[in-house]
């Protein structure tokens, strides 16, 4: 008989975590509560949904980006073959065709004969049951399990509020108005650039602070992530914040002028058609209405067609320092685990990559073998080690970066000025640990 695994959750960390398990000799139950029921950011059923932008971030080399998606490249994570195999182009990221790439996701955990798909809501977690868990629910994840959840831990849940970017219609862009590049040169010249003279600029500014918000309920605390602030949030923080944010022009340069623009709007293809792209980092909470009159203000989309509107929704995430191990575990309940951005991850990269690991410690646990963390020094070990031993009273969400990785030597920081130097030397080092744990 070989061992099961229940895993709740068809975003991205649950299909890669069962998509792991079910490779190492498990059979595995994957329940999604969608379409039965949805959430206030789902649009589809579909697996694997990316609900914000498209992009998997960077794929420059010796970034902390690239360094987690080679790390799952060299451990097998199939949701990151997926992502490679429905990539748009984007420059210096990596960024897919939605549709197709949930379309490849479904398609390996439908094939394969160790994985049951259960299509129904599932409200409370069996703590005490024979089989070992993995709550990858989400951020989204529905009041009754997030309940249960709290019941389980015992404490009381951190939220804040994230956000989803508008989507136009290509077809809809004054191409005559924007030009393509990527920012200083890197990779392919794959994101639409929509220039801003510094009279546009101030003009869309001062729009931005007179658009009316969506009202927020009574019950809603907005703590919005630092790292996914909403335009007219970061745009309150200093008239030039945004110049120097999201409509940051430096690297930009317009073949039309030889120089960068004073601000710029950055496009970003959607899906492999090519016929809709979204605004980069232009996530909000204004009125839709007020959305269709601001938005036409950026240049080049003055009679655009909006596919979709910036939207904010909640997300949920536990209090990780308090609550977890290295290995995902709760430390009250260890046949429970607990991965993707539930578990105070950010973003979608760290989302797969944390399900892949628990997956591979789900596999050993239920096998009778004792898992081993993933090493300090590594891409993964770093974020695992951030979310299981941060500042229990200041513990936010994080993406994957340099500062989380161990610091080089003092001796060697003195010595090594160049940034970039000292980056490649933390690569090579998190690959030979990676290296070493995978064998």
């Amino acid at each position: 008989m070989k061992p099961h695994i229940k895993i709740i959750g068809g975003g991205l960390a649950g299909p890669e975590a069962a998509l792991q398990a079910a490779s190492r000799g498990c059979t595995v139950t994957l329940y999604e509560m969608r379409p039965t029921r949805s959430t206030e950011a789902h649009q589809t059923a579909d697996f694997a949904e990316l609900v914000c932008s498209n992009s998997l971030k960077s794929e420059s080399e010796n970034t902390a980006p690239w360094l987690l998606k080679q790390e799952m490249r060299r451990a097998g994570s199939f949701l990151l073959k997926d992502a490679d195999a429905t990539a748009v182009p984007a420059g210096h990221a990596l960024a897919v065709d939605r549709v197709a790439f949930s379309a490849k996701v479904a398609e390996r955990l439908e094939s394969h004969p160790d994985i049951k798909i259960v299509r129904e809501e599932v409200t409370s977690i069996d703590e005490a049951g024979a089989d070992l868990t993995i709550l990858a629910s989400g951020p989204l994840s529905s009041p009754a399990l997030t309940a249960d959840l709290q019941r389980l831990t015992g404490s009381e849940h951190l939220a804040f509020y994230d956000s989803i970017s508008p989507i136009v219609d290509a077809t809809t862009i004054d191409m005559e108005k924007v030009y393509f590049a990527a920012r200083w040169d890197k990779g392919t010249a794959d994101y639409i650039n929509c220039p801003f003279t510094k009279e546009e600029y101030d003009a869309f500014i001062d729009a931005l602070a007179a658009a009316e918000n969506v009202e927020s309920k009574e019950w809603e605390k907005l703590q919005y992530f630092e790292g996914c602030l909403p335009i007219e949030e970061t745009a309150r923080r200093g008239r030039d914040t945004l110049r120097f944010g999201p409509m940051k022009p430096a690297g930009l340069t317009n073949p039309k002028t030889g120089r960068w623009p004073y601000a710029a709007v950055q496009l970003r293809q959607e899906n492999l058609r090519a016929d809709s792209y979204n605004l980069v980092g232009f996530q909000n909470h204004l009125k839709f209405g007020e959305q269709n009159k601001v938005l036409r203000m950026i240049p080049g989309l003055e009679n655009a067609t909006f596919l979709r509107y910036g939207q904010i929704h909640r997300n949920t995430y536990i209090h990780a320092p308090s609550l977890l191990t290295e290995t995902l575990q709760l430390r009250a309940h260890p046949t429970v685990m607990i991965a993707g951005q539930l578990s105070g991850v950010e973003g979608y990269t760290e989302s797969i990559a944390s399900g892949m690991l628990a997956g591979i410690f789900a596999a050993e646990i239920a096998q009778g073998r004792a898992p081993q963390a993933a090493p300090r020094g590594s891409a993964h070990g770093s974020l695992m080690h951030y979310i299981t031993h941060a500042d229990t009273k200041k513990f936010q969400p994080a993406n994957i970066t340099f500062d989380l990785l161990p610091p080089l030597e003092e001796e060697l920081r003195k010595k090594i000025r160049d940034k970039k130097e000292r980056h490649r030397i933390q690569c090579e080092r998190a690959f030979a640990a990676w290296t070493e744990w995978l064998r």
